[in-house]
């Protein structure tokens, strides 16, 4: 994103001059004799997290979007993020307030990632430019707060009321409001985190002061509600809130804390999975993943066995149940019935904040329990979901990260999109260098995560640095440099990927056994330009989708490879691309055309013609797939068949077609004499919409044969439509009542309304209406077509 110039006040100076050290609050994971916590953990930590500032990234694609994204991070102008926090301070702004979400109802969700985000690139960095950035707006909050008078710090609207109601146990909820504000805890959370990680990664002990402020007005504003009322409070999605209490708690020691985050348990989704119960399905994906990584937290303090519980039970259930080749889950953010994710490909499926979340989630297990398969699953998602996330030129990032089938990447906008995912996108570009190595409870390293980069393990004296242009080249190596011979335990993750590794020291072979968390481990005294070379053998595999064997994704090594299908939608009548083939071998499906860039052609198996296929990280504005349908040579006969049919179906539709409203278009509207009250508009899966709100309503006009009985056919999406019931009338006369929520799968719907032959006999036109029952709203739709009925 697109630089820009900010100055800043001259309260900078003195405060709190960061310490060089970091630890972690968004995602705290133990640390070795950490002796900023009081409260240390009281299970076993088996492997402990490396400060960032001593892990650098080299040269990689991973370091290019962390270079985008810092770029991004310094074009943001602080005071536009802080102008909310001001003014409902009563202070006078010193800059205008962002456009996008932190103009609608979020407001500050934006400035708790951008604080995290940027002391995560201080304590990596060093750079200069990001604690000053740091500290200028903990001073700045610290100000609000003092001219508030009750802890409290925040810019959403109608605030003062939501909270006042909400203490006397006034509570009004749909699910993302609360008493009529949009997820107001949520927003809360991000800024009550990213005071936390100023103080840890920056040393900052005003941030921390601040956050105590904003904990104990919490403590005061749900200190009367009883457990009924907290749990109605809690149908809101309320991000972080219990998490950043437990890490709170670890800090001061100050036992009200832990206490403060058991307000925020919600026993309507965490007691089921203590049980083991998977009531995830028709669950908001993201709203249920913050709740499960306090639960691991508060496990690695209290040692709650049901906590522990809740942390495995619901990792496994999403890793293996609800995600996708990408690492990713969710479809329009929602998980949907177990391991039926086949007609779930659309433009809104594997929301980023998802994968962010189970990131973090992922890396508190690996913690009290490493395991190569933590590990495996982090760096999938990692590759193909996260990096995949961004456009590596600009920084911009995605909200979705779509897998229809022909789909395409629709990016943030530098300052007029702030969503969450732009928030959490913040943090994720800057913080790759977090999980590349863990340190072993008996001083041994982790290397988890091939991606160049320098471990400076200072309590050993030794450094190492890893070289590897993966998944280019399947070898990595393991420089180490040592002032003196040390005696250390090397663990090497074996991607579950390859087969027939082979691993080298100094040039020649040993062999090694894979110990309990399934990684190789290398047990010597090393000395100064030792070298481990690994050798991961890569090829062409598939991964099936789970309700459908013959829809799969190709993955390279590590990496999922994506079709690219050009700069024009593929044409619905045609259809993207099928793989035709007898070969049950993928890596004969394709051909390396340049292994520098992993660029690889169809071996004369794709129909109607052959595909190119890139690491689907490296994709921006093209349409592409990830999934192909791959038929033998006798079931492409039958699919042509249906394939045939549908055509001669659509070219029938077309003859006996009288009309067509392409909705959303401004000269088809005009046409049609489009109008109505309360309209809303948009675009998703690659077509406009058009809809009416609560007490509007749409009118157009559609030719008729004047002779022939006619139908109206309403294009809609299935998937969550909950509140779209609405009556259709043809010249003020109602022939249907349509409900949307009926259309559950993610797909268009054409439905058809036959038109009595009275009200259109002798007219060469009618005029439609779509009128939406009390409490609801029309549409939206997304087509309508007039046809001859048959």
């Amino acid at each position: 994103m697109l630089k820009k110039n900010l100055l800043f006040a001259a309260c900078l100076t003195l405060i709190n001059t960061c310490a060089f050290n970091t630890l972690y609050a968004q995602n705290y994971v133990p640390e070795f004799n950490d002796s900023r916590l009081k409260v240390k953990a009281t299970v076993p930590i088996k492997a402990y997290s490396f400060d960032l500032n001593q892990v650098q990234l080299l040269d990689g694609p991973f370091k290019t979007a962390m270079k985008a994204d810092e770029a991004y991070l310094l074009s943001i102008n602080t005071d536009r993020l802080l102008s909310g926090f001001r003014s409902h301070s009563g202070l006078k702004p010193k800059g205008k307030m962002y456009e996008g979400w932190e103009s609608t109802g979020l407001a500050g969700h934006s400035l708790g990632h951008y604080l995290s985000a940027i002391a995560m690139h201080y304590a990596s960095t060093g750079d200069a430019e990001f604690l000053k950035r740091a500290n200028y707006i903990v001073a700045e909050l610290d100000e609000c707060q003092k001219a508030r008078k009750t802890g409290y710090i925040g810019a959403i609207p109608k605030e003062d009321t939501i909270w006042a109601e909400v203490a006397k146990g006034d509570i009004r909820s749909r699910g993302f409001d609360l008493n009529g504000g949009w997820s107001p805890w949520y927003t809360v959370h991000k800024v009550f985190a990213g005071l936390l990680d100023v103080y840890l990664y920056c040393g900052n002990k005003q941030a921390l002061k601040v956050s105590e402020g904003l904990a104990d007005w919490t403590g005061e504003t749900l200190k009367n509600l009883n457990d009924e009322q907290l749990e109605k409070m809690l149908f809101c999605e309320y991000g972080g809130m219990a998490e950043t209490f437990v890490n709170l708690y670890a800090i001061t020691g100050n036992k009200k804390y832990l206490d403060l985050s058991y307000k925020f348990y919600d026993k309507r989704i965490l007691d089921p999975l203590a049980e083991k119960q998977d009531i995830l399905p028709g669950k908001h994906s993201n709203t249920q993943i913050p709740k499960i990584i306090a639960s691991a937290r508060r496990y690695e303090l209290t040692g709650s066995k049901k906590d522990q519980t809740i942390a495995d039970f619901f990792w496994a259930t999403v890793v293996n149940n609800h995600s996708y080749a990408t690492g990713g889950n969710s479809n329009y953010e929602y998980l949907s019935e177990p391991r039926k994710l086949n007609d779930k490909l659309t433009e809104n499926t594997t929301e980023t904040c998802n994968t962010y979340n189970m990131l973090k989630l992922t890396r508190h297990l690996f913690a009290v329990n490493p395991s190569a398969g933590l590990m495996d699953y982090y760096e999938k998602a990692l590759y193909n979901h996260i990096l995949a996330s961004q456009n590596h030129d600009d920084g911009m990032m995605c909200y979705f990260v779509p897998l229809r089938m022909g789909g395409k990447k629709e990016y943030s906008t530098p300052f007029t999109t702030f969503t969450c995912c732009v928030g959490s996108g913040m943090e994720n570009h800057v913080k790759y260098n977090e999980s590349i190595y863990f340190r072993g409870s008996d001083g041994s390293v982790y290397v988890n995560l091939f991606i160049p980069s320098v471990l400076n393990y200072k309590d050993k004296g030794i450094s190492i640095k890893q070289e590897t242009t993966l998944p280019q080249s399947d070898k990595i190596s393991l420089t180490i440099s040592a002032k003196k011979a040390t005696k250390l335990g090397i663990r090497i993750r074996e991607p579950k990927w390859t087969t027939g590794a082979v691993l080298k020291v100094n040039g020649k072979a040993i062999q090694v056994s894979k110990d309990s968390t399934g990684y190789l481990v290398v047990n010597r005294t090393w000395k100064n330009n030792d070298v481990i070379e690994f050798t991961t053998p890569e090829n062409i595999y598939t991964e099936s989708m789970p309700d459908n064997a013959n829809r799969r994704a190709l993955f390279y090594g590590p990496v999922l490879l994506a079709g690219v299908l050009g700069d024009v939608e593929p044409d619905p009548l045609k259809g993207v691309p099928v793989f035709v083939t007898s070969e049950t071998d993928p890596n004969k499906w394709l051909q390396m055309v340049d292994k520098s860039q992993l660029d690889f052609r169809t071996a004369k198996i794709a129909q109607p013609a052959d595909v190119k296929l890139v690491p689907f990280n490296q994709t921006k504005n093209e349409y592409y797939s990830v999934y192909w349908d791959v038929f033998s040579p006798d079931a492409w006969v039958v699919q042509q068949k249906a394939y045939d049919e549908a055509r001669k179906q659509a070219q029938e539709l077309e003859a006996r077609t009288t009309d067509i409203l392409r909705v959303g278009e401004m000269q088809p509207e005009r046409d049609h004499n489009f109008a109505g009250e309360k309209l809303g508009t948009g675009e998703d899966h690659q077509r406009k919409w058009r809809s009416a709100w609560e007490g509007g309503y749409i009118t157009f006009d559609m030719k008729t044969d004047d002779v022939q009985k006619n139908t109206l056919i309403g294009t809609y999406w299935g998937m969550d439509n909950r509140g779209r019931i609405f009556d259709i009338l043809v010249d003020n006369v109602k022939v249907a009542t349509e409900d949307l929520n009926k259309y559950k799968e993610s797909r268009f719907y054409d439905i058809s309304y036959e038109i009595p032959a009275e009200l259109t006999k002798g007219k060469k036109k009618v005029t439609i209406k779509l009128m939406p029952k009390q409490g609801n709203g029309a549409g939206p739709i997304y087509g309508v077509r007039m046809v001859k009925s048959n």
